[in-house]
């Protein structure tokens, strides 16, 4: 893929052009997005990083209104130059990929139904906004997410290499935890839309190890359980400065495995 221009993702027919109908959305939906909204909200002020708790401030999130995408796309241009890319759910690991490589982040317009909120097992809207969002108001943040993609682009045929960087992804952007001011606190949007996962996190139970680039590729994650085990970073610059080091180690590993 590397002798593709980078803007290559926006003329693949697979890449339907979407918007969010924001008209559409049902009175259920209002009350869907506003239970989970203030069920997890008030857990998050002693538990998300402060980065989270300034980002969902600054793109004007609120438990009675649905995110609106124009609105999230307006504050976002201002701060870091990120926008929301309308999908219709999962995609393929190269467009996923590709889209963040062009500063855009992937996000479903469709809401979980009532009796869904406890167990979902495709990522909806309120997870892709009320999770994900707020933490693209941070530039190291979001450059490490465009260069870390930028790799999974040139090993996108290489299944290995995608799922070392897979588990990369995995243990920062979805269950990552931060240490602030002496204490752990959460930016991964996968506990962050879990008031279960919130609380279990932070706690004695999981193992908490610092944050480490050979030992991530080299710890497989569970998708239908609590994790085990948490990586801690020290600053949203850290992980940006580790993306050398992710080359490096990718290189390494993709060597062992061709000479088993």
């Amino acid at each position: 893929m590397t002798n593709k221009p980078k803007d290559w993702v926006f003329s693949d027919p697979r890449l339907k052009e979407m918007r969010q109908d924001y008209g559409a959305y049902t009175e259920e939906d209002f009350k869907v997005w506003k239970i989970l909204f203030d069920r997890q909200i008030v857990n998050l002020p002693k538990a998300a990083s402060k980065a989270y708790l300034e980002g969902i401030k600054e793109i004007n999130f609120t438990s009675d209104r649905i995110a609106d995408f124009d609105d999230v796309n307006r504050r976002l241009a201002k701060s870091t130059g990120w926008s929301i890319q309308v999908v219709p759910g999962l995609i393929d690991d190269d467009l996923f990929f590709g889209l963040m490589n062009n500063k855009r982040f992937c996000s479903s317009t469709w809401l979980r139904k009532m009796e869904q909120l406890d167990y979902l097992e495709e990522p909806d809207m309120f997870h892709d906004a009320f999770a994900h969002m707020p933490m693209l108001t941070n530039q190291p943040y979001v450059d490490f997410l465009e260069k870390l993609s930028g790799i999974a682009l040139k090993h996108i045929d290489d299944k290995w290499a995608i799922e070392l960087l897979s588990r990369i992804y995995w243990f920062t952007i979805e269950f990552g935890l931060i240490r602030e001011d002496g204490e752990l606190r959460i930016y991964g949007a996968g506990i962050l839309s879990s008031a279960g996962e919130t609380k279990y996190s932070l706690s004695n139970e999981p193992a908490h190890y610092d944050y480490n680039v050979k030992k991530i590729m080299n710890t497989p994650y569970w998708k239908d359980k609590f994790q085990d085990k948490y990586f801690v970073i020290d600053s949203y610059e850290q992980l940006y400065q580790s993306i050398p080091e992710i080359e490096e180690v990718l290189e390494e590993m993709l060597s062992e495995a061709t000479q088993k």
